[in-house]
């Protein structure tokens, strides 16, 4: 559907004009096995290390009093709100982070209380778990949460609210949609997991106190960021399954409708057309697209295609000018020598009207080995052309076929004897001598020696 409103996700079907469901781009999106990378390196564009650094080294810098644990603990809403930001921005197809305004600015705040009330939730069912069936019951209980922790940030970041968060119907079903793909993710979630771990266990035993502070806060706000990242991809590529429509909104917007090339239509209605067998439709639509673009080389081969597959050789002789046309200019000697042997029952004495046309014509079929058709198309060439530019060109041509291709070295010499007794003001003429020498040599005609000296 290359002409429907992809920023709206509206559309209609070319045949029967009902509204179609819009997928955006779940059906091309890439795997987010594939872009592991891009994970990586997510956190370290400028406006998500801005957030790191005001988050991280802020707290730092502040007395241990009462001021400075109530911005120490609005610096950390403002990280958790930003985490969340990221989920959302991925998964409407923003591959390039949210900007760092988004953390700080007086909205989305209750994201951050929705997700203390899912943890107070998830330690009650703990909790729970543990004085109804003792330890066994809370463990399980336990490795549930574990589990369903991903999808339940990913369904508290779409629907906003705490009890779906933490709803086991909502959460199964929202990985049973998504399938094996979340568990692959769960894993590297965990590996992920272990590796913020190590890298901050390593930083806290190596460096001095304030160094060692820094670089865990910062290693744990970036793991902490490529994790919600990978959360909203998976949204992102899962949409149809999770019953929305996303598109990549970074790369070039998609064109408006005055802007859009309006071949792309005409390709779309061809391909459907060919495929339910409509080809009097498909030919019309070449037939109308020619009229208003005759040198169109890709409406041409495609006209030409449908009617040799066709066998719809009158259809053929209606177009053959400028098939043939088409066919000199990507050098289809083949082509040539079945069109014409095509058109040959229909105007057996055809002869074409361009001279130009025909000397080209004639040449590919020459490059062809078909040498008497092409002989065929330069027959009385100076009595129907005989001012024509192409004259000298389509009989040294001759030439080159009679003794080339057909061994006929006395005609050849009278063709080159034509053109240089009618043709000395054509570029040609220069070269007609050392032709004629070449005929008597009986040597393959061929142009004359290239020379490298140098005149005075």
């Amino acid at each position: 559907m290359p002409d429907v409103d992809n920023r709206g996700g509206q559309g209609a079907c070319p045949r029967c004009s009902r509204n179609l469901r819009y997928l955006g781009s779940a059906t091309e999106v890439e795997p987010f096995w594939n872009r592991i990378g891009a994970f990586f390196r997510y956190p370290f564009h400028t406006d998500p290390l801005m957030v790191i650094a005001i988050c991280t080294l802020v707290p730092l810098a502040l007395s241990a009093n009462l001021i400075g644990l109530v911005v120490s603990l609005l610096l950390a809403m403002a990280l958790l709100k930003y985490t969340y930001a990221v989920i959302n921005h991925t998964a409407e197809g923003h591959m390039a982070p949210p900007p760092v305004t988004t953390a700080f600015s007086g909205e989305g705040f209750s994201i951050v209380f929705l997700q203390l009330l899912v943890f107070i939730g998830m330690g009650a069912l703990v909790t729970g778990a543990a004085m109804l069936g003792g330890p066994l019951l809370a463990m399980l209980a336990l490795a549930l949460v574990v589990l369903t922790l991903p999808a339940s940030i990913m369904v508290l970041a779409m629907e906003r609210s705490a009890l779906a968060a933490i709803n086991p119907l909502h959460l199964v079903g929202l990985i049973a949609r998504i399938g094996w793909p979340y568990f692959l993710l769960y894993g590297y979630l965990v590996l992920l997991t272990l590796a913020s771990g190590a890298a901050q266990d390593f930083a806290l035993t190596h460096f001095s106190p304030w160094l060692a502070g820094t670089l865990a806060g910062f290693l744990n706000s970036t793991f902490t960021l490529i994790l919600f990242h990978m959360l909203g991809y998976l949204l992102f590529q899962y949409q149809e399954e999770l019953g929305f429509a996303s598109d990549l909104q970074d790369e070039e917007g998609p064109q408006e409708t005055s802007q859009r090339d309006p071949s792309q239509r005409l390709d779309a209605d061809i391909d459907m057309d060919l495929k339910d067998g409509h080809y009097d439709r498909v030919q019309g639509a070449l037939i109308s697209a020619l009229k208003k673009d005759p040198d169109n080389r890709q409406r041409l081969e495609q006209l030409f295609r449908l009617l040799t597959a066709r066998n719809d050789n009158r259809e053929l002789y209606r177009h053959h000018i400028a098939l043939l046309g088409w066919l000199a200019d990507t050098h289809n000697g083949a082509g040539v020598a079945d069109l014409l042997a095509r058109l040959e029952p229909i105007s057996p004495s055809l002869k074409l009207d361009d001279p130009e046309l025909a000397e080209r014509c004639a040449r590919c079929l020459y490059h062809q080995g078909e040498y008497r058709k092409a002989l065929a198309l330069l027959q009385d060439f100076h009595k129907r052309f005989p001012d024509s530019h192409s004259l000298a060109p389509a009989y040294v041509l001759a030439a080159q076929i009679l003794a080339n291709g057909l061994d006929q070295w006395e005609k050849a010499a009278a063709f080159l004897g034509f053109v240089k007794k009618r043709c000395p003001n054509h570029p040609l003429h220069s070269q007609v001598d050392d032709y004629l020498q070449q005929v008597a040599r009986r040597e393959p005609l061929k142009g004359p020696r290239a020379t490298f000296t140098i005149s005075d």
